[in-house]
């Protein structure tokens, strides 16, 4: 008989702290802790159609779109499961103003966790995959429950970025700059376990572009004549053009994306010369988890990873997935930069 090694992400967790001797645990229990959320969330998401949680709220977040029911829940789901641990000493969401502040009552922590509550919320009516995105950094400032100094680092300081997919499975994928690792959540014993360890992108890449078409007027030179070369295929090596695959829900997309190589995009426009996608929540821990496996990420002119944020909601065109495809478009929108 064969011998089966099952690995829970707690075991994947710990495994990898005694990796550093002088480790106090609290990075993991931010980590199991996220983990935790997810499964929450995650039985919310499966229960919507049946539930009072369908639908927007009537109000808007700060980036001034309409807010989904079950955003407030995974807002308020992550922040309970966080804010007494004693871990953080402060977080940052793209459904909040501000820094959220470790309440007095509860111990404060050295980390900061910057995330996305709830991504692609606006496809929650009509049951497509959406996601939660997250991103760990460490205290930088000598303010003990945090500043915007510690939230405002640039990607290449995450200690840990990762998103959890919420689609005919519930999927976590993380990593902590050690390798990509997937966990799929066994509703049956509720715990996420490893099913994809060692994540790379694969090479080559299936020949698949993801991005929404109907902003094509609105793109740059440089970026219309990329997509229309990936359509167009190698006339040199006779293969045929990319196929266009675009769910529309950003976890989705990249999960796709990194599972089966290709490019994922969300160019800036005339109407949104900065992009629509947030730096610090969405842009940042994605870029991560590419480069970590083999892929590359970048605003068309920069890796996203060596941006200096300057404000919590900083958006950014985004470009990623295989590396020698990002690379590639990042060659055409540069050549077509001085073009009308």
């Amino acid at each position: 008989m064969s011998e089966t090694h099952i690995i829970t992400i707690d075991r994947h967790i710990i495994e990898h702290e005694r990796k550093h001797p002088g480790a106090r645990g609290a990075f993991s229990n931010i980590l199991t802790d996220v983990a935790l959320a997810a499964k929450v969330i995650s039985r919310k998401v499966n229960m919507a159609g049946l539930m009072d949680i369908l639908g927007a709220t009537g109000g808007e977040n700060v980036q001034g779109e309409s807010v989904q029911k079950l955003d407030v829940f995974a807002q308020e789901v992550i922040y309970r499961a966080m804010d007494h641990t004693g871990d953080l000493c402060c977080m940052v969401s793209e459904e909040w103003d501000d820094i959220i502040p470790i309440p007095d009552k509860f111990p404060a922590g050295d980390y900061v966790l910057v995330f996305d509550p709830l991504d692609g919320s606006s496809n929650i009516d009509v049951n497509v995959s959406i996601g939660t995105v997250f991103a760990i950094l460490r205290k930088v400032s000598n303010e003990e429950r945090g500043s915007l100094m510690d939230c405002l680092q640039p990607g290449r300081k995450q200690l840990a970025a990762g998103y959890v997919v919420y689609g005919s499975s519930t999927m976590l994928v993380y990593t902590t700059g050690n390798g990509v690792h997937g966990f799929t959540l066994d509703p049956s014993i509720g715990e996420f376990i490893l099913s994809h360890p060692d994540i790379r992108i694969p090479d080559p890449p299936s020949r698949i572009y993801s991005v929404n078409e109907a902003y094509e007027p609105k793109w740059s030179p440089g970026v219309q004549k990329f997509i229309d070369h990936l359509k167009r295929g190698d006339g040199d090596s006779g293969s045929g053009g990319f196929s266009s695959r675009y769910i529309g829900s950003l976890v989705s997309d990249f999960h796709r994306t990194l599972l089966r190589g290709g490019i994922f995009m969300y160019p800036g426009d005339r109407s949104n010369p900065e992009g629509k996608l947030r730096l610090l929540y969405e842009a940042s821990p994605l870029a991560m988890l590419a480069e970590q496996a083999g892929g590359r990420a970048t605003d068309g002119r920069r890796d996203i990873l060596d941006i200096e944020p300057e404000s919590l909601h900083q958006r950014t065109p985004l470009l990623i997935g295989s590396a020698d495809l990002v690379t590639q478009a990042q060659e055409f929108l540069a050549e077509g930069a001085g073009e009308g």
